[in-house]
Order: structure tokens, then C-alpha cells, then sequence
């Protein structure tokens, strides 16, 4: 087996590759645009991304690819991605046809909390969390290291469960591109933050400059991320009754918020089911790398 480890992080805007030593050491990453709506520009963007790290680094790696939705064991094609024009396609077929070698796939999710288990915020614990908190809302459960995909390969897909423990304001919640309402990813979104503090005050503001105005002490502001606080307590006890992780580890664009490592797991005792958690909230140590690198690691680590 090549001693490089090659990841692909699939977005929406844009397609990372990561190659890395076995240390882990990063020895090249590139960008691209990804071409929204574009399923064949897609699969060759992909494939020329490859190519090129490999042409740069003089070397053939083994390939891992992270990529929103799930590839679904009833029919072998993506589901449940937000980038929709790779559902119900053969993205895993059709690239390791390209590429001419075996390749392996995951949940976006599953590949940042990989990466983090292995070599980041979660190393050395056995169980672990990964917590996306962006655009959208996903997870993914690290056992052993190795993610915990599941029979539906749905594992970790914490987002689109309901808000536990509601208020009567909360019910029935936000409805959800999913179908249902209420679920957890309409809450502690990113957009989901800035709705909630529309719904308060009648003005649109983003999540980030939420943040800001409430570490200005502005009360609206303050009041919305102290909902958001309590939110993420609630969905993330209800994590820790059903599966009891070492670490749980913050991603996306609102794990910058700081308060929420000392104020949610303050909160979430008041629902935890045991009479002391252990649990730890931390901060990603790999930060935006941490999606293309647990790529790169499905592949596995050989020091």
C-alpha cells in the first residue's frame, strides 16, 4: 500500500485535495471550484484533481473521497446530499472507474470526525463525536477509529432528529428540506441562528454578526445565542445518553463561537442521564482541514 494518502473533500463551492505523508504530515493541497449542478464536471474535476497531486508530488496515493449525503447500500448511488446533483448517481462507481483503482468514500461528516479522533481534538479517546456546526447540521461517530456508518449508512446523521426536551414555542419548528419539522439542523444551523434571531427582532442578521453583537451585550443578540446555547445542550445530551462519547469536537463556521465550550456542557448536565459527565466539548484542532484530511485517512494511518 502507498505510503501517501490522498483525500478529496466534495463541497459546494468548492473541491479540496489533501496529499499526506503516513506521519501525517501535509506535503500538498489544491483547490478548486466545484461545478455546481454538474454531475459529469464534477466526476472530471475530481479526477483532475487527483491527477495533479500526484503529478506535483511525483507519487500515486490511495484516494478517499468526503462528500455530503451517503452512498446507500439498497442501490450503491449517493442519497441525502446537499450538493443534489450527485443524488442518485454512481459517484463511487463512475470515479474508481476513472481513476482505475479502489477507492474509498464517506459522509463529509464521518471524514471530519475521523480526522479529528485520529490526530486532532478527540485523540486518544475511543468513542468521539463530530459535531457540524455551518450551513448545515451532520455528525459522525468515530469507534476505534474507524466511523460507525451503520446498516442505512446514516450513522452520526444527528441533524435531522428533532429538538429534544421543546418548548412550546418550538413546536412544531422551522420546516426542513428533509420533509419534517422542528429538526435539530433547522435550530443550530447557522441559518437556523440567523432565522431565530429574525423571528425576535424582525432584521436579518448573520450568525457571525450575531456573535459580535452579543459580545457587545446587545440583548437580542444575547438572547438568541443564549437560545442557541441551550439548543446545542439539549441535542448534544440526548448524543451523549445514546452512545456516552469521550470527546465531542466542534466543526463549521459556529464552532468559532466561544462561549459554547464553557456554557453548553454547563447546560447539558441538567439532561444527561448519569450524576456526573465526563464528556469533553473541544475545539477542532484541524480547524477547515479536518474534512480532507479524514478523507485521506479512510485509508487508514501506518504509524
Amino acid at each position: 500500500m502507498s505510503e501517501v494518502r490522498i483525500g478529496i473533500d466534495l463541497g459546494g463551492t468548492k473541491i479540496e485535495g489533501i496529499a499526506l505523508a503516513s506521519d501525517g504530515r501535509t506535503l500538498l493541497r489544491q483547490r478548486v471550484p466545484a461545478p455546481r449542478d454538474d454531475y459529469d464536471a464534477t466526476v472530471q474535476a475530481i479526477v483532475d484533481l487527483v491527477n495533479s497531486i500526484e503529478h506535483e508530488i511525483g507519487s500515486q496515493g490511495t484516494v478517499g473521497i468526503g462528500t455530503p449525503g451517503a452512498v446507500s447500500p439498497a442501490t450503491g448511488r449517493i442519497k441525502n446530499s446537499n450538493s443534489t446533483w450527485v443524488n442518485g448517481r454512481t459517484l463511487l462507481e463512475d470515479l474508481t472507474s476513472r481513476l482505475n483503482r479502489p477507492l474509498r468514500l464517506d459522509n463529509d461528516a464521518n471524514c471530519f470526525a475521523l480526522s479529528e479522533a485520529l490526530d486532532g481534538g478527540g485523540k486518544g479517546a475511543r468513542v468521539v463525536f463530530g459535531v457540524i456546526l455551518g450551513t448545515g447540521t451532520g455528525g459522525g461517530v468515530i469507534v476505534d477509529g474507524r466511523p460507525l456508518v451503520g446498516v442505512n449508512a446514516i450513522g452520526g446523521e444527528w441533524g435531522h432528529n428533532p429538538l429534544p426536551w421543546p418548548t412550546p414555542e418550538e413546536i412544531p419548528g422551522p420546516p426542513c428540506y428533509c420533509g419534517q419539522r422542528g429538526c435539530l439542523e433547522t435550530f443550530l444551523s447557522g441559518p437556523g441562528l440567523s432565522r431565530d434571531y429574525e423571528a425576535d427582532t424582525g432584521t436579518w442578521r448573520s450568525a457571525p454578526d450575531i456573535a459580535q453583537a452579543a459580545r457587545e451585550d446587545e440583548p437580542a443578540a444575547t438572547a438568541a445565542l443564549e437560545r442557541y446555547e441551550n439548543r446545542l445542550a439539549r441535542g448534544l445530551a440526548t448524543v451523549i445518553n445514546l452512545i456516552d462519547p469521550e470527546i465531542v469536537v466542534l466543526g463549521g463556521g459556529l464552532s468559532n463561537l466561544e462561549s459554547l465550550y464553557a456554557r453548553v456542557p454547563a447546560l447539558w448536565t441538567t439532561y444527561v442521564f448519569s450524576d456526573r459527565v465526563d464528556t469533553q466539548l473541544v475545539r477542532p484542532v484541524h480547524g477547515d482541514s479536518s474534512g480532507v484530511r479524514g478523507a485521506a485517512w479512510l485509508w487508514g494511518r501506518t504509524v
